[in-house]
């Protein structure tokens, strides 16, 4: 059975390369309408664009910045005569839920009307930065960009684990290591066909004194994802001061305004 829907959103893949042709100003407006229309605990986002090309990553001609956004929120129970308690925990998480499907929203929107995109996850570790360049409030907090434009590149999607390695129905069944060798092989095996690593010059360096015994005959994504949470970041304090930058607190409880 055909569907555009479904096959939309199999054939995904990010785009970093982007022509010279700027999206219609129609269409920018109907994928960020598609957004809204995510399911949402308490539409706590707002979006950034910017069409600088000059500044936007790979001269995208469209770059999104897609925030948890409290404060708008606020005012509407400040009319009602409310005030927040929530803990700010619990907030970024619901907010992170309705943010991040915005986002997931909008990439389908724009591939079903001919856009490419990528995923930018480094945004909330430059939240400072962005807060800055957009004059954002307190209580807003960049998530996550995207960029987007016309393709000028057409990779394949990209592999994904093998589905009974996702799915479990009734308990979580631990997987037995010959489980994980076939997951692992089938992510690896994806990667090393399209020469993804290699061409992207995407090798991770060791830390610690480790020998490097890879080459990109061999790197692949399980290696790739292994060094990058094996290594990065493994103190949490300077996305606490991010998000505290933004006046969300999690270690301790929000103070009064």
């Amino acid at each position: 059975m055909e569907n555009p829907v479904i096959e939309t959103m199999l054939n995904h893949k990010s785009i970093r390369k982007y022509t010279d042709q700027t999206p219609p100003e129609h269409l920018v407006r109907t994928i960020v309408r598609a957004g809204q229309q995510a399911p949402f605990v308490s539409q706590l986002y707002s979006v950034l664009l910017s069409r600088n090309r000059e500044k936007n990553l790979w001269k995208a001609p469209l770059l999104f910045t897609i925030c948890v956004d409290t404060y708008k929120f606020e005012l509407i129970m400040a009319e009602r005569g409310w005030r927040l308690v929530t803990n700010d925990l619990a907030l970024l998480i619901f907010g992170i839920q309705d943010a991040a499907l915005m986002a997931e929203n909008m990439v389908v929107a724009g591939r079903s009307l001919g856009l490419g995109s990528c995923f930018l996850g480094s945004a909330i570790y430059r939240s400072d930065k962005i807060a800055q360049e957009y004059r954002l409030p307190k209580r807003v907090f960049p998530l996550v960009q995207l960029v987007m434009g016309y393709a000028a590149e057409d990779p394949p999607p990209r592999p994904r684990y093998p589905l009974d390695y996702t799915l479990y129905e009734n308990e979580y069944l631990k997987p037995d290591r010959q489980r994980v060798l076939e997951a692992m092989k089938q992510m690896d095996d994806g990667y090393l066909v399209q020469d993804y690593y290699r061409n992207l010059s995407a090798k991770i360096e060791l830390e610690d004194n480790r020998v490097e015994t890879y080459t990109y005959e061999n790197y692949s994504w399980t290696e790739h994802i292994c060094r990058k949470w094996g290594q990065w970041d493994p103190d949490p304090e300077n996305l606490a001061k991010q998000l505290e930058k933004q006046g969300f607190f999690i270690n301790r409880k929000r103070p009064r305004q």
